[in-house]
């Protein structure tokens, strides 16, 4: 399983060198995190890297790597399990979270979606908005980065999350 830090994150959480690693076998078991503050409160913004399928979650006392792998890891299980996406957890993140690196971001696109995931996270959460219900309004975000099932642009990340899902069960 890959994490991907950004600089602000890695600092916080102090986790060593970030080398570039390609995007892991398993879609699923490729995340990019990033630390932003909102009204003086720290949050992590988790996003799958290939589908930019996002949930967020408090920063407040993720102080090492182990804290956060144990924090991000029960975040993305909570939120596919409400998501009603379970199995998802199960079968194919759980399963590979029993070695993790962190890596540096895969690309300028994927930390680009990240940083308007954030702009819509910090407005949800002015509106007094738990970080628990956030990615559901960030998952249904069309986003120029990804296309839709006829392959346009602007998909939404639900929906490449769920496509991933199929093409995943269908080998």
């Amino acid at each position: 399983m890959i994490f991907r830090l950004s600089q602000k994150l890695n600092k916080k959480i102090k986790a060593g060198q970030l080398d570039e690693m390609p995007l892991d076998d398993n879609p699923y078991a490729d995340w990019s995190a990033h630390l932003f503050t909102a009204d003086r409160v720290q949050y992590i913004i988790l996003t799958n890297t290939a589908s930019l399928y996002s949930c967020v979650m408090y920063g407040k006392g993720i102080t090492d790597d182990g804290k956060f792998i144990e924090r991000a890891l029960e975040t993305i299980r909570d939120f596919t399990a409400d998501d009603g996406q379970q199995f998802l957890y199960r079968k194919f993140i759980a399963a590979s979270s029993g070695t993790v690196h962190f890596a540096k971001a895969l690309n300028r696109s994927v930390t680009g979606s990240m940083n308007d995931h954030i702009h819509g996270a910090k407005l949800l959460l002015a509106d007094g908005m738990a970080p628990s219900e956030i990615g559901y309004h960030l998952n249904k975000t069309p986003m120029s980065a990804l296309t839709d099932a006829d392959w346009r642009k602007y998909g939404y990340p639900r929906d490449v999350f769920k496509r991933l899902i199929e093409s995943k069960t269908k080998e």
